[in-house]
């Protein structure tokens, strides 16, 4: 597909973009508040009352076994396949794709990227909080357990707590926390309930996470929602940023400025000739040609030339910058002579009839 091609195209996009409908008046941005400040307080509690739990190795990770012992893909296998397929609703590659993909769509609708930017602090978040504590605990999953009545802390393993249910929680509770109406929140709110807590309770079925892992996994997915107004002030400058660099880009676009360093360095190239001496260059694939040589140049390169070696061939014109003439300014200058040259051959036989005889 040609250049041209492609701009008229993205012309086309933008042109649609302007036509859509502006940012709704009555978007809500989310505030921190008292009732999800205490909501975030009892989740954080819950949160650390788990991870003592398992270092403590208590009732709950006797429970851990227990579950892991009764192995309910085995008691009910008909429920294997969909779960296969369910579980990936908590992967981190298809979800993101696909709620990117949602929101991308709403801020193209309502000229702003507060959806995109929001869906990215909350993975940036997520990975850095959920990560941080699986490499720094590092339990082994039920697979891999090697002693009975262990909480498998510090053995290398990455499943504590459970990255399926949390990225779940996060990923489907965007779209509750971006919602721009009321009963849209709510009911977003109890379809990401319900999505994260079949994504966790199929991955304790599958046998690949302790039950402990999944309760984790709910409550570190839940702190980062309920976190997220405070970067709002965040996602608000970033938002500004970007659309402050496109308006300078098209601004530069419409006016036809480069930067100084661009425009200094395509000045040779963009001279008369300079350009066409270039291509042929790049056409012959030597890239060292001077595409501009001056006229100090061509004398040196002159006085340096035997006598006897074949002439340069003719440099290209250099521009003076001088206004050009016209005809009618110059000066008439009437020529002196005939402008005929004189033919060799009819000279030689005038200066032959010319010459006397002479008699032997």
């Amino acid at each position: 597909m040609r250049t041209d091609q492609i701009l008229t195209r993205l012309e086309r996009v933008f042109a649609r973009l302007d036509r859509e409908p502006e940012r709704p008046a009555h978007l809500q941005t989310p505030q921190m508040s008292r009732h999800r400040v205490v909501l975030l307080g009892s989740t954080l509690a819950f949160y650390l009352a788990i991870v003592v739990a398992v270092l403590t190795t208590s009732w709950l990770v006797r429970l851990d076994w227990q579950i892991m012992f009764f192995r309910p893909y085995e008691q009910w296998p008909q429920l294997h396949a969909f779960l296969d397929y369910l579980v990936v609703l908590g992967q981190r590659g298809p979800t993101a794709v696909m709620v990117a993909a949602w929101l991308g769509w709403r801020s193209w609708r309502q000229h702003t990227l507060r959806p995109l930017i929001t869906l990215g602090v909350a993975l940036l978040l997520l990975n850095i909080t959920v990560g941080s504590v699986k490499l720094g605990l590092g339990r082994l999953g039920p697979h891999y357990a090697t002693e009975i009545g262990s909480a498998e802390l510090f053995a290398g393993g990455d499943i504590f707590p459970s990255g399926h249910t949390a990225n779940a929680v996060v990923t489907w509770g965007i779209l509750a926390y971006l919602a721009s109406t009321v009963v849209t929140r709510r009911v977003l709110s109890v379809v990401s309930a319900v999505v994260s807590l079949s994504v966790g309770a199929t991955t304790v079925y599958l046998g690949t996470h302790w039950v402990s892992d999944v309760l984790l996994g709910w409550s570190a997915g839940l702190l980062i929602l309920l976190a997220l107004p405070w970067f709002e002030p965040l996602i608000a400058r970033a938002e500004a940023y970007v659309f402050d660099v496109r308006e300078l880009l098209r601004r530069r676009a419409e006016t036809g400025r480069m930067p100084a360093p661009v425009v200094s360095a395509l000045t040779p190239l963009l001279s008369a000739g300079g350009k066409w001496q270039l291509r042929r260059a790049v056409a012959a694939g030597d890239p060292a040609v001077d595409p501009a040589p001056t006229a100090a140049a061509h004398a040196a390169a002159s006085a340096h030339t035997p006598a006897a070696h074949t002439p340069a061939p003719r440099p290209a014109p250099l521009l003076t910058g001088r206004p050009h003439l016209i005809r009618s300014e110059r000066t008439p200058v009437t020529p002196a002579g005939s402008r005929r040259p004189a033919h060799t051959e009819r000279a030689a036989a005038r200066s032959a009839a010319a010459r006397p005889a002479t008699g032997g």
